[in-house]
């Protein structure tokens, strides 16, 4: 992710096998309107673990976050946080940073922090020192009695995360929070997360940006349509496909060709994705010439990567490239 080192740069710990859950849901099902947002949802998620929840806008990603925030009830299925159900009651162990900015723009650095700490019960010297190392952590010390109006996008995210975690919650909720931030806006704010601050919480991550959760996250989940389709580690998911991911612009190739294309010895995963076609190879030096073979003229760039977390996403994600019909 461009602005953001890996995940052994950013916390240790990275990756290590924690047994005990801090989130546990079996078959769950939640309706939004008239459609399930979630539909037989399972999933677990390691206690001081930076877990990932990936998927395409409509996916479900957000509509779990609401029930773990205890702002919606399931229609079927179990949610436990720590052991316990999902309730109001949990709200003191769990912090949340929503999609949008929540913090009122007229209302200092200095007393948004303030407020959510008397909501959560912190008072006096409690509550003074944790805004002050909060707000150091995160880089906002001086602009503590600023009002929110006057931050850039990425220090009110900064402040949003600051606010989640003043109360120091075993769990943190995150939807998409960086979103729209700057590379170095969303470096400050992840080193500040996994450094001093992270206390061997769980983090959980809703978030688009798959090269985000690669550099950060621990374990992924892939959802689509409300399901959960693939769980893992980063690692273990890519180790998963071939070697080598070769991404094609093509602007039409024909179901014939992909098929040609996917009967090679050493071709992986195909994935179309409007006029990129993502092939995973043993040998891209072998399969590139062939290609061009194959589609003389048609191909208007090709690049050559190792196989990342997109690869993989797009394995089990993506919608795949059509096959030939039967003759």
């Amino acid at each position: 992710m461009t602005g953001v080192s890996t995940s052994s740069a950013l916390g240790a710990g990275a990756h290590a096998a924690i047994p005990a859950h801090a989130v546990a849901v079996q078959g769950l099902t939640h309706l939004y309107q008239d459609r399930k947002a979630l539909d037989d949802f399972t999933l677990d998620v390691p206690e001081g673990s930076v877990f990932g929840l990936l998927g395409p806008n409509g996916s479900g990603k957000s509509s779990f976050i609401t029930l773990l925030a205890a702002m919606s009830a399931p229609a079927s299925g179990t949610v436990r946080v720590f052991g316990q159900p999902a309730a109001v009651a949990l709200r003191a162990l769990t912090g949340v940073v929503f999609q949008e900015n929540t913090a009122d723009p007229l209302m200092s650095v200095g007393e948004t922090l303030h407020l959510a700490g008397r909501l959560f019960g912190l008072g006096g010297d409690s509550l003074r020192d944790r805004s002050r190392d909060v707000l150091i952590a995160f880089g906002l010390a001086d602009r503590v009695h600023d009002p929110v109006a006057t931050l850039s996008g990425g220090m009110r995210r900064r402040l949003e995360v600051a606010r989640a975690i003043l109360h120091n919650p075993r769990l943190l909720l995150l939807d998409e929070p960086t979103t729209g931030v700057d590379p170095d806006e969303r470096r400050a704010l992840w080193e500040a997360l996994l450094g001093r601050q992270r206390h061997g919480r769980t983090v959980l991550l809703a978030t688009n940006d798959l090269a985000e959760a690669d550099a950060v996250c621990d374990h992924v989940a892939f959802l689509q349509a409300g399901r959960v389709v693939a769980t893992g580690t980063p690692r273990d998911l890519k180790s998963a496909l071939r070697r080598e991911s070769v991404r094609v612009q093509w602007a039409s190739p024909s179901p014939a060709q992909l098929a040609a294309i996917r009967a090679w010895p050493g071709t992986g995963e195909l994935s179309l994705d409007g006029g990129d076609l993502h092939v995973t190879v043993d040998d891209a030096a072998a399969f590139v010439p062939r290609l061009f073979s194959l589609a003389p003229g048609t191909i208007r760039s090709v690049s050559i990567r190792q196989s990342s977390l997109e690869d993989a996403y797009f394995q089990h994600v993506s919608r795949r490239a059509p096959t030939a019909p039967v003759a």
